[in-house]
């Protein structure tokens, strides 16, 4: 995927700052997070994007190559019984919406009594782009015992309120996976309708310029199943979905996406909805300061 898009020699570059284990500098930032994304397959071979919170401190690196992540998915998200089951893959994605600032950690995840513990095989830093600042608001009242699970929905297309959350949605988060099973969790943004829905089981958006790895694409052109995740900043309410995505090179596609390099269909073979699924709120886009202003 580099060659045909001519950035082997700046992946190259970037590729030197993709390490193993934990320094200082990132068991801080980790240390400061109340959310953590997450990347792996289910029971059935499935990948899902799911999304983990907790008070600052409930990532703590425990070692060089090691991650105590004091949470685990709750009971109805798809992630939840192959992460209680055993070791497995897992992509994560620290992400912080106060400063932009994004940090990948793939490796091997087991259940402990707290949560999971994750060991480390590349840890990398992302670029901020295509996400908006936002403020944290205060989260939300924890919910009585099962409601969780009540409130949670499922189903194989998209519902019409479903599709409005996708075409309000300026981010979502992406889960790959290679041959092997290596998982990766990455984000994409833009301005809202970025992401279009053609159909209850048919997603496209446009993929533009980023850091040249093609982590996400590349495991795409060798395993196409995929998992996504939008999570709505105001109300907590997730939609995970879980399908198979192709990428388009075409000409003919990238004319009504002005400035895309590439154009992602997702087809949907499952979906699962939860209202308030995330105790946290995040207020709207923060306006940046433009340079020298």
């Amino acid at each position: 995927m580099q060659r045909r898009a001519g950035e082997t020699e700046r992946a190259e570059r970037i590729g030197r700052t993709i390490g193993s284990g934990l320094g200082d500098i990132a068991a801080v930032f980790l240390g400061l997070q109340t959310q953590l994304v997450i990347a792996a397959a289910d029971g059935a071979g499935r990948l899902w994007c799911s999304q983990l919170t907790g008070p600052p401190g409930f990532l703590r690196a425990t070692g060089p190559h090691s991650l105590s992540v004091a949470a685990r998915p709750p009971e109805g998200d798809p992630l939840a019984a192959a992460l209680t089951a055993g070791p497995l893959p897992l992509g994560t994605l620290a992400l912080d919406p106060r400063t932009r600032r994004r940090l990948r950690l793939n490796g091997t995840a087991g259940p402990t009594p707290r949560g999971l513990a994750l060991d480390t095989g590349q840890v990398f830093p992302n670029c901020p782009a295509r996400l908006s600042p936002r403020r944290p608001l205060p989260p939300a009242a924890p919910e009585e015992p099962g409601a969780r699970t009540a409130r949670t929905r499922r189903g194989t297309a998209l519902t019409e309120a479903q599709r409005r959350t996708v075409a309000a949605a300026d981010t979502f988060y992406l889960a790959t996976a290679d041959p092997a099973g290596a998982a990766d969790a990455g984000h994409r943004g833009g301005p809202p309708g970025f992401v279009i829905t053609a159909s209850p089981t048919r997603l496209t958006w446009p993929d533009r310029p980023g850091n040249a790895m093609f982590a996400a694409l590349g495991n795409l052109e060798v395993r196409p199943q995929a998992g996504l995740l939008f999570a709505d900043w105001a109300t907590g309410d997730l939609l995970q979905l879980t399908g198979r995505a192709r990428t388009d090179w075409s000409a003919a596609r990238l004319a009504a996406f002005p400035g895309a390099r590439r154009v992602i269909d997702f087809d949907v073979t499952a979906v699962v909805a939860t209202a308030a699924g995330s105790p946290l709120r995040w207020s709207d886009p923060v306006p940046q300061a433009r340079p020298g202003s």
